[in-house]
């Protein structure tokens, strides 16, 4: 058979293929893959990567025989090869149609245009680059307790697993509110691996950088390495999911997902709601994610917050060996701050920054003054509820429920909606991109911008911080004292 003839067959077989998988799959898998050679019963096709080679072998070596031997009968299997291997390298392997991109979006032609190679901004995951993310969040600077005490034993195990053992749970789905320490997880697990395992290859980045990562590969026309990226990985790990958004690059990470999990390779996954809740993730995505293991980390109780607050007390007392407070004044930030371990961090700084700029040591009286505006004695955060907000919003200042949760953009709307998105953000643990729902289906970078303004205001503006002030007062005795 000529090549004129292996063209004609090809191009036969790939308006088969269009027409029952659909243009995007095609272009996707089967775009830049070529008829070779027909050898008696044998058709030989080839594709750009390894990776290639790879997916087709385990997703489209079937559909492909079918539609190879209805074109020619004789044909009775197909062989895959990568293009410009030795071909001894490729003779035993008989695979199925692996993902390509349509052509033109491969290395060499991204490089003959003088476009940057995507290795110089992807992640370099050799083994002596395996580990990344912060040296200082450690399983042995996570504190444990009753609310994260299933997270941390689950990362654990996956931290301390061998290549040769097969996988416990996978994916690993860890959620909870800011703060809480999903990705001071997912850096122990790193560090630990980096530690014990340095040939492993460990890639750890969040969606945000994900989705950079494919825009700038698409820009160079250079997906292909981008794939092979993620198939050299034996432990991925992805924070802040929830913020995964976009067709295409659901579908991409959807693919090395599908891909690493089924080569039984880890992947741990974090997001501030569970997989439920990922409402512009899809539903077979979102359906992979619960076939795993999911855990959530609740709230610290107050023997948790003590210790923390401890654990950090010691490592600003490094910074500064003057910072000295009384044990009174450590049980009363655990008491009255009842959100995550930032928060904490937050009130200590603002003990230590008094001490320091007024040269006064902290007292229990004191520190309840300068700790006025976080959480109450008493208090619940945790029964906090942003329809209690709303109402109390609404009525502090005389505006509807419907006007704050439509689009109205009228100054005597637009600031009473901030303001609860500001009291939500502070009072409750829910995530922006839930309280954003709540307030009119909203994006979380509305939310984000709101609390940013609101904080940035409340430094000028006195009736403002007044208002505020009472609002959080309001919502901390309930709706039924607004």
């Amino acid at each position: 058979m000529t090549a004129d003839d292996l063209k004609a067959l090809w191009t036969r077989m790939a308006m088969r293929l269009r027409a029952e998988i659909g243009d995007d799959l095609f272009n996707s898998w089967f775009g830049r893959m070529e008829a070779d050679s027909i050898n008696g019963g044998l058709l030989g096709v080839s594709v750009p990567t390894r990776f290639l080679k790879s997916w087709i072998e385990n997703h489209y070596l079937k559909k492909l025989l079918v539609v190879a031997s209805a074109e020619l009968p004789q044909v009775a299997q197909v062989s895959v090869k990568v293009r410009g291997q030795n071909p001894s390298a490729n003779a035993s392997s008989l695979v199925r149609p692996q993902s390509l991109m349509p052509r033109g979006a491969g290395r060499g032609e991204g490089e003959a245009r003088g476009l940057q190679p995507l290795s110089s901004v992807l992640p370099d995951v050799a083994p002596e680059l395996s580990a990344v993310g912060s040296e200082h969040q450690t399983f042995e600077s996570f504190m444990v307790g009753p609310s994260n005490q299933l997270a941390h034993a689950a990362a654990m195990r996956v931290a301390n697993s061998q290549p040769n053992q097969p996988v416990t749970f996978n994916p690993l789905y860890i959620h909870a509110a800011a703060g809480f320490g999903k990705t001071h997880l997912l850096n122990a697990i790193a560090q630990r691996l980096k530690t014990t395992q340095p040939l492993r290859r460990v890639m750890m980045l969040t969606a945000e950088r994900f989705m950079v990562y494919f825009i700038q590969a698409v820009r160079q026309r250079d997906t292909l390495s981008f794939k092979d990226q993620f198939q050299n990985v034996d432990v991925l790990l992805i924070d802040d999911f929830q913020f995964l958004q976009g067709k295409a690059i659901q579908q991409e990470f959807c693919h090395a997902f599908n891909s690493l999990v089924d080569q039984r390779r880890q992947v741990v996954v974090a997001a501030d709601v569970p997989p439920s809740q990922l409402d512009t993730v899809d539903q077979r995505m979102r359906s992979r994610l619960m076939g795993g293991l999911v855990v959530d980390i609740e709230a610290p109780d107050q023997n948790l917050r003590r210790e923390i607050v401890t654990s950090r007390l010691a490592l600003l007392a490094q910074r500064d060996a003057g910072f000295i407070l009384p044990d009174a004044v450590l049980d009363l930030v655990a008491e009255r701050i009842h959100g995550s371990a930032r928060e904490l961090e937050g009130a200590l700084n603002r003990l230590l920054a008094y001490q320091q700029l007024n040269n006064q040591p902290v007292t229990l009286d004191l520190a309840s003054v300068l700790l006025r505006d976080f959480a109450l004695p008493g208090s619940d955060q945790g029964r906090v509820k942003i329809e209690d907000i709303l109402k109390i919003v609404g009525l502090h200042y005389n505006v509807s429920k419907t006007d704050l949760l439509s689009p109205r953009r009228a100054r005597t709307v637009v600031l009473p909606r901030q303001v609860g998105m500001y009291l939500a953000k502070k009072l409750t643990s829910r995530s922006l991109p839930e309280i954003g729902r709540r307030f009119g289906g909203r994006d979380h970078s509305t939310v984000l911008h709101a609390v940013r303004k609101i904080d940035e205001q409340l430094k000028a503006d006195e009736r403002l911080a007044k208002d505020v002030a009472t609002l959080i007062r309001l919502v901390e005795q309930g709706p039924q004292q607004a």
